[in-house]
């Protein structure tokens, strides 16, 4: 193992096909280690169609933008080499990788569901999950871009639930993403909507704002949902386990 992940580190040194295909398959292999490698296909796929769904909405609004890359334990994420030209656009390009993300977690789910194998259940679980705390409303996450639509003000909103999350379930990937939103947030305390430029990059009909705000709020609904029944479920997969193996049936 630690020969292929030196031959691929070093293949990281040819250029752009390694940026992606390279540390997509680094992260495979980190993953496997780790949790399996079924778990591991799976999951680097979810973070892959996550990222792509950005690809492709930012190729569609005509911005040019690079191929996924990705860290183990940290995520992937798809660089825009071209500012978004309004909020609207920055929107739309967001909020493209949570709803493809999500179609990606439902297909594993129904795959892994009733007799389907567990690890594609907890794939679907893990995708859900990914995708609802990146609905967050706070910048980097997708949630901060989607609700600039609305208005940056929101961006305090996540303010507390980022400190509940380091509360309760401290993980150095949140601290990342608190550290990163905290020009963001003092840019959402300073804003001021009747500035010139505010009101040309912000400028979009009450219309696209319902739009946007009622896709937030279902999209968040919906994966807040799943995340619970999927949990259910893999609770239920365990306790059978147990019983199994402590009956001999196993």
């Amino acid at each position: 193992m630690s020969r292929i992940f030196l031959l691929l580190l070093a293949g990281l040194k040819f250029g752009k096909l390694f940026g992606t295909v390279g540390t997509m398959l680094i992260a495979v292999g980190v993953y496997a280690i780790v949790f399996g490698w079924r778990y591991a296909v799976g999951i680097v796929a979810m973070l892959f169609v996550h990222e792509m769904g950005h690809f492709m909405a930012a190729r569609q609004r005509g911005l040019a933008v690079g191929l996924p890359t990705f860290i183990p334990f940290v995520g992937a994420w798809t660089e825009l080499k071209d500012r978004p030209h309004d909020a609207e656009t920055d929107a739309y390009i967001a909020l493209a990788g949570p709803m493809i993300g999500t179609v990606a977690a439902i297909g594993a789910y129904f795959l892994g569901r009733n007799d389907g194998p567990n690890w594609l259940l907890a794939v679907s679980y893990t995708g859900f999950l990914l995708n609802l705390i990146n609905m967050i409303p706070l910048p980097p996450l997708d949630g901060g871009r989607i609700t600039a639509v609305l208005s940056p003000r929101i961006w305090l909103l996540g303010v507390p639930i980022i400190g509940a999350l380091l509360w309760f379930h401290f993980s150095m990937i949140l601290l990342l993403v608190a550290i990163l939103a905290f020009p963001h947030v003092m840019a959402a305390l300073r804003f001021d909507k009747n500035h010139p430029d505010n009101q040309r990059y912000f400028e979009v009909s009450p219309r696209v704002r319902w739009e946007y705000g009622l896709l937030y709020v279902g999209l968040i609904a919906f994966l807040a949902y799943m995340v619970n029944d999927v949990q259910r479920e893999l609770s239920g997969v365990s306790r059978y386990d147990t019983r199994q193996t402590e009956s001999g049936d196993v």
